[in-house]
């Protein structure tokens, strides 16, 4: 069992790492507000995947991945939230477009960070499909298939709390530098642009 075991954390930690919506949305929050509105987005993140590996466990996710409309209206919700604040960190790039580099560092982001996280991350209708369709290969042997599959969730859910809150404390060290007005504009807009990009590539996807 330990060589199964060992693949699937292997898969899940690639995938962990592969760059999407969730590094995007901790490093808007971690360059605007610093690394602890970082780590409460991480959180927030990590806590809709064990969200997600209930309903997996349950068998609300496969309906959900099996009902056309449930996706679909799951998708462009998601999707409507990535670009809201792909659109949010657009407007707060012209918003700072005259400050000097003596200016103190800008409000940080509206709403709670671990909310913006755990939002961010309930309406991704790719975890559901991941969870019922990937997952369940993966899977050791020798366990029941709930067992199996809330370890599983377990596991990736530890991989991205330790993946992300590696990366915002590496944001954190750095930060002195995104909070020049100049470089802070640019990351916003870059975020911005790339969050707007991720929600219509959800919003295109399908099941």
């Amino acid at each position: 069992m330990l060589i199964p075991f060992l693949t699937a954390a292997g898969v899940l930690a690639v995938l962990t790492v592969v760059p999407g919506p969730d590094m995007a949305v901790v490093t808007k929050r971690a360059v605007s507000a610093g690394w602890q509105d970082g780590l409460r987005t991480a959180g927030g993140i990590t806590a809709g995947l064990l969200v997600w590996g209930v309903l997996t466990v349950v068998g609300l996710a496969a309906l959900l991945a099996a009902s056309a409309i449930a996706y679909t209206v799951v998708k462009l919700t998601g999707a409507a939230y990535l670009v809201f604040l792909g659109v949010q960190a657009l407007i707060h790039s012209r918003l700072g477009r005259t400050e000097s580099a003596d200016a103190p560092p800008a409000a940080p982001p509206a709403g709670s960070a671990w909310r913006t996280g755990l939002v961010s991350n309930l309406f991704n209708p790719k975890i559901a499909v991941f969870y019922t369709g990937l997952l369940p290969t993966l899977a050791p042997p020798g366990l029941s298939p709930h067992t199996g599959m809330a370890l599983l969730v377990l596991i990736h859910a530890v991989l991205t709390a330790l993946w992300l809150s590696g990366y915002v404390m590496l944001l954190a060290r750095a930060r002195a530098f995104f909070q020049r007005p100049p470089v802070r504009r640019a990351m916003d807009r870059i975020t911005g642009v790339v969050l707007i990009g991720f929600g219509l590539k959800v919003a295109a996807t399908q099941p």
